[in-house]
């Protein structure tokens, strides 16, 4: 690419994706956790940075909100009468921007490889066309657009909808794949031109190629095969199919990078999750988000993770749930734990089956082995926390915290009644219920004395 084009990127994102049958606009719908316009922008951000543009419409506010964190520049389309009126909405600011050159991409393309979108920029530009697109050559074209071509070179694209043989010629396999090149300055005055004297009654980007051909422009179709990440996704089985292609290629990656998958035909990786090698993850599992696993960690099977981290040397038995924890080295956790966000293991310490923990902290060393509630508690080293524990931490109007001090020993089936403190190396009788603060090296016991009486006949 020559240093005198500049080339930005203009996303269509404002269709309502009606077959999806979902109240969310169609570029969130989710594959592996995240929205498929989070897959476009990854494709994208690397060659284009700020030169990106998103047409929104449908439900805009929901795509603001989800890009809300991020610099994203965005343009509404109040009618959504078309992928070539979009353009329209958005033709002047691209011109604004000095470009020189505009790819445009559908926002449901979540799959699109970036060596093979470097690959079609270079071709188009090599030819000097004023308009290139991509196309793909399927066996069953479905509702793509079809590509005409005469004696090889591009006439037209014309809409499955619209498709006549007696005007077009036998009904060929390749298809548009939706994803343009532009020349700013040559496709201008043809916009103007759009109709939406159709069977959808929508402007078309697409007869930006017929009215190019009758200009005797240059119109290079690049040809992609049949490689299924450029297919677009308008329904739930495009979607599921998708997602498994993606699935697949995640799970192959980090094998590749020394990461030990096994089952991988049943784990699920989101694309911001990040393995170390020499972590082992035993399939069926789920880690969606920014989790992070460390080198040495292992997770067992029927686990579900998010936004989590876990340091080498850790455990996650079977069944467990973590989301938005941290793990600490050598801690252990499961089977059936259930990690909430703001939950913190320390080094060595360890949860069990059927315990919570929300917004706590357990330190080095420390256990919960069966049966506990842990919730805006802070909990030091060396303690043992009995079966049965609770941290009443919510009053029914605020939450209060739970403090529990070094080497301090939890009787089972105790109940602590926040706000309250649990001194350094004192000790709780099984099934006493604490409302107040307890000294370090004491014995506190907070039940009813027992009494044994005679048996009536």
């Amino acid at each position: 690419m020559s240093a005198r084009e500049t080339i930005g990127a203009l996303v269509l994102a404002a269709g309502k994706g009606t077959r999806m049958h979902s109240d969310k606009p169609k570029v969130l719908q989710e594959l592996l956790g995240a929205p498929m316009l989070r897959y476009v922008y990854t494709a994208l951000d690397p060659l284009f940075g700020e030169g990106i543009w998103t047409v929104i419409g449908h439900k805009s506010e929901m795509i603001e909100q989800a890009f809300a964190n991020e610099n994203r520049n965005f343009i509404h389309q109040t009618e959504q009468l078309g992928t070539g009126h979009a353009l329209q909405t958005a033709w002047d600011e691209l011109i604004e921007s000095g470009l020189s050159h505009v790819l445009v991409i559908n926002g449901d393309t979540p799959l699109l490889p970036q060596p093979r979108l470097i690959n079609f920029l270079k071709e188009s530009l090599a030819s000097n066309a004023d308009i290139g697109f991509m196309t793909l050559t399927l066996p069953q074209p479905g509702s793509f657009g079809r590509v005409v071509r005469h004696l090889g070179d591009v006439a037209a694209i014309i809409e499955a909808k619209d498709y006549d043989e007696s005007l077009h010629g036998p009904e060929p396999r390749e298809i548009n794949a939706g994803i343009y090149l532009l020349k700013i300055a040559s496709v201008a005055p043809l916009l103007k031109r759009l109709s939406n004297e159709n069977k959808s009654g929508e402007y078309y980007i697409t007869d930006l190629v017929g009215f190019a051909v009758e200009q005797q422009m240059t119109v290079v179709g690049v040809d992609c095969g049949n490689d299924p990440h450029l297919l677009g996704i308008n329904n739930p089985a495009e979607l599921v199919r998708s997602e498994s292609l993606l699935r697949a290629n995640l799970v192959m990656e980090w094998l590749e990078q020394g990461v030990t998958i096994h089952a991988p035909e049943y784990v699920r990786l989101g694309p911001m999750v990040t393995l170390e090698p020499g972590a082992v993850l035993h399939g069926p599992c789920e880690l969606y988000g920014t989790t992070h696993v460390s080198r040495g960690a292992e997770i067992y099977s029927n686990t579900w993770i998010k936004d989590s981290n876990l340091a080498e040397g850790c455990v996650i038995h079977p069944f467990s749930h973590l989301e938005g924890a941290t793990v600490g080295k050598n801690c252990s956790a499961g089977p059936y734990a259930r990690l909430r966000p703001g939950a913190v293991m320390e080094q060595g310490s360890k949860v069990g089956n059927f315990v919570e923990m929300k917004k706590s902290v357990l330190g080095e060393g420390s256990k919960a082995n069966h049966f506990t509630y842990l919730g805006d508690a802070e909990v030091g080293t060396g303690v043992n926390i009995g079966a049965g524990t609770i941290t009443c931490n919510y009053d029914g109007v605020n939450k209060h915290k739970t403090t529990i001090e070094d080497g301090a020993f939890i009787g089972s089936n105790t109940s602590l009644v926040a706000p309250v403190c649990v001194g350094q190396n004192a000790l709780i009788g099984a099934g006493s219920v604490i409302t107040k603060d307890i000294p370090e090296n004491s014995i506190a016991i907070a039940r009813a004395r027992q009494k044994n009486l005679p048996k009536k006949r």
